[in-house]
């Protein structure tokens, strides 16, 4: 996927969870970040932040800040909107069909839910933007509705569905994720005992520049 109307800021600081304060062209300005994540690694003050122009008159915040750039020089994709975006179309280069992206299974709408070689098949997708010497981790903040969901593909699993837990690595240079015991244990243990049930754990490394990010990973193991 691909972005466009790009700006480049500065960081100043992030009053909540939802806008961070920029310095653009001069002047502060209040923008919407598309993460909810704590991402206190990535954002520093003074670290370069690329913008979105958001296509929607009338709103609050002119802006959408969905990268940043880390010490070491990468770029990092924020936008929690993108990893769904990404599998969505990484789904249909697959060759899977049906694709039905919210799906409603048990008590929790997961992301996807698709067809492969005749086989029914559930997949939900977490975006992965914490790395800690070439690994990516996940959660960075504590989800109870994430870990609700890995137990459904646990259930899923049990019940002879074809499950899937998909990582996509918001950066390059990373190829794997587990998951953050520190910041989570629950979720860690839920992971553990999804794979154990026959969950398939997929890291989807990824190509990452200011204005685009695309799947590198292999074909869907099926």
């Amino acid at each position: 996927m691909r972005y466009s109307h790009l700006v480049t800021a500065a960081f100043l600081s992030r009053p909540n969870r939802f806008t961070a304060r920029v310095m653009l062209d001069g002047r502060e300005e209040t923008v919407h970040v598309r993460n909810t994540g704590r991402c206190r690694e990535l954002l520093i003050p003074g670290c370069r932040v690329w913008l979105e122009k958001a296509d929607r008159e009338g709103r609050k915040t002119a802006y959408d800040l969905v990268c940043v750039e880390k010490s070491d020089g990468r770029v990092v994709n924020m936008d929690s909107l993108a990893p769904n975006r990404l599998v969505g179309e990484w789904l249909e280069s697959q060759g899977c069909q049906k694709i039905h992206p919210e799906f409603v299974y048990g008590e929790s709408r997961l992301d996807f839910a698709f067809e492969k070689e005749g086989a029914f098949c559930l997949m939900e997708v977490k975006g992965c933007t914490l790395e800690v010497d070439g690994t990516g981790y996940f959660p960075d903040a504590p989800t109870e509705r994430g870990l609700k969901h890995v137990r459904e593909l646990t259930r899923a699993a049990r019940e002879n569905i074809r499950a899937y837990l998909a990582f996509v690595i918001q950066m390059d240079g990373v190829n794997r994720v587990l998951p953050n015991d520190r910041t989570m244990p629950s979720f860690g243990e839920a992971v553990r005992e999804a794979e154990l049930a026959g969950v398939r754990v997929l890291h989807l490394a990824t190509h990452v520049t200011p204005e685009e990010i695309r799947i590198i990973s292999p074909e869907l193991d099926t």
